[in-house]
C-alpha cells in the first residue's frame, strides 16, 4: 500500500491524531511497538497563524518518528491555506486535513466535520493546502454531517479529484459523536461507488487485533488507523501485526514490563509539557495500561492524589498489583431506636 511514493507495506496500521494523546512522547511508543505511520495531534490552523504557543508546539517531530504525517484545522480558508505553508516548512512525510472532529467548538466554525455542510469550502479548503504543499495531502472526514445528509461517495470522489493522495474515513457521521457502532459497511460502498483509486484508509470501532484484520478481511480498505484502541495501550501495533501474520496475539506485557513503559511515557510527557502539565495528562492514559489487573482501579485513585512526577514514579515502583488489600470500612449512621414514653 503506497501514499504517493510511501510504501507502507501490506495492510499497515497508523496511529490516528487524537488530541492530547498523540504527542510525541505516545507516538514514539507507538512507533517502537510497530505503528506503521503516526499522525500529531490535530493543529488549529488559526493558531499557527498567530502563533499560538501551544499549536506552534505541536509542529515538533523526531526524525525517528518518521513517516509522519501533521494534521491541521480550519474553516477559514486564509488561515488554513498559510497554516498548510507553515506545517509544510518543517518537512513532515504528509500534511492531513481534520474533516472529521466533531466537537462543538470545532464544528461551529466550519472545522473539522463541520465543512461536511459545506461541500464546495470543502474542496475549495483542499485545493489551497494541495497547491502550497510540497508533499503528499490527505484527508480525514466522516461519513457526513447526519444520517439524512451521508455524502461520503460524493466527497470521496470530489477529494480524489483534486488531488488528495489518501482518504482517511471515520465510519460514523458527526452526529453519531462516538456512539453506536462504526458502520463498517460504509468502507465498501466508498471504494465501489466512487470508483476510488487512492489509498482508503478506515477508522472506527478498530479497537483489537482481532477487530483491525477483521476490518481488513471485510472492507478491503488498504489501512486501519486505530484510535481509542491505542490509548494507554502501544502494543496494540506490534500485537496486530503478529495476529495478521501468525494467527496468534503475542502474551500481554507483565506489569513490570508496563510499569517501564508506564514510566518512560510519563517522563516524556512531564518534559513535552512541563512537570504540572504532564502529571494531569497522564492520568487519562493510566486506565488503558493497568486495565485487567487486579487493584488497578486503587492504583488509578492514589496516582490521582499525586501532583509531582516523582511522587507518582515512586509510586508506581513500589505498588505490588498482587497484595491483599483490606476492603475499606463503610461508614454508615446509627440510627438509635427511640424508647416508648411511659
Amino acid at each position: 500500500m503506497k501514499i504517493a511514493h510511501l510504501d507502507f507495506g501490506e495492510r499497515p496500521v497508523f496511529l490516528a491524531p487524537m488530541e492530547d494523546v498523540s504527542d510525541p512522547p505516545f507516538r514514539r511508543l507507538c512507533k517502537r511497538f510497530g505503528a506503521d505511520l503516526l499522525f500529531t495531534e490535530f493543529i488549529s490552523s488559526g493558531g499557527l497563524v498567530y502563533e499560538a504557543n501551544d499549536s506552534v508546539q505541536k509542529l515538533d517531530f523526531d526524525e525517528s518518528e518518521r513517516p509522519i504525517a501533521i494534521q491541521i484545522f480550519g474553516g477559514d480558508i486564509d488561515q488554513v491555506r498559510t497554516a498548510a505553508g507553515i506545517v509544510d516548512e518543517t518537512n513532515p512525510d504528509i500534511i492531513d486535513i481534520n474533516f472529521g472532529c466533531p466537537v462543538k467548538k470545532v464544528v461551529c466554525r466550519d472545522g473539522g466535520a463541520g465543512i461536511l455542510r459545506n461541500l464546495p469550502k470543502m474542496k475549495r479548503i483542499t485545493e489551497e493546502v494541495i497547491a502550497v504543499a510540497n508533499r503528499p495531502v490527505t484527508v480525514k472526514t466522516r461519513l457526513g454531517w447526519n444520517d439524512e445528509s451521508i455524502r461520503i461517495v460524493e466527497v470521496a470522489s470530489m477529494l480524489e479529484e483534486v488531488g488528495v493522495a489518501a482518504l482517511a474515513v471515520h465510519a460514523r457521521t458527526r452526529s453519531q459523536m462516538y456512539k453506536g457502532d462504526a458502520r463498517w459497511e460504509w468502507f465498501q460502498t466508498i471504494r465501489k461507488d466512487a470508483n476510488l483509486s487512492i489509498p482508503l484508509v478506515g477508522n472506527g470501532d478498530a479497537t483489537t487485533p482481532e477487530k483491525i484484520e477483521r476490518m481488513f478481511d471485510e472492507t478491503g480498505v488498504d489501512a486501519v488507523m486505530v484510535g481509542r484502541g491505542a490509548i494507554g495501550n502501544p502494543w496494540i501495533f506490534r500485537d496486530a501485526r503478529e495476529y495478521m501474520t501468525t494467527g496468534q496475539i503475542p502474551a500481554k506485557p507483565t506489569w513490570e514490563e508496563r510499569i517501564e513503559v508506564v514510566i518512560e511515557h510519563l517522563i516524556g510527557k512531564c518534559e513535552w509539557l512541563g512537570e504540572r502539565k504532564g502529571v494531569l495528562e497522564m492520568r487519562r492514559m493510566y486506565g488503558g495500561y493497568f486495565k485487567g489487573f487486579r487493584n488497578a482501579s486503587l492504583l488509578r485513585s492514589l496516582i490521582m492524589e499525586k501532583t509531582e512526577r516523582d511522587d507518582v514514579i515512586e509510586l508506581l515502583n513500589t505498588f505490588d498489583p498482587g497484595v491483599e488489600r483490606p476492603a475499606v470500612p463503610v461508614q454508615r449512621k446509627v440510627v438509635k431506636a427511640s424508647l416508648p414514653t411511659a
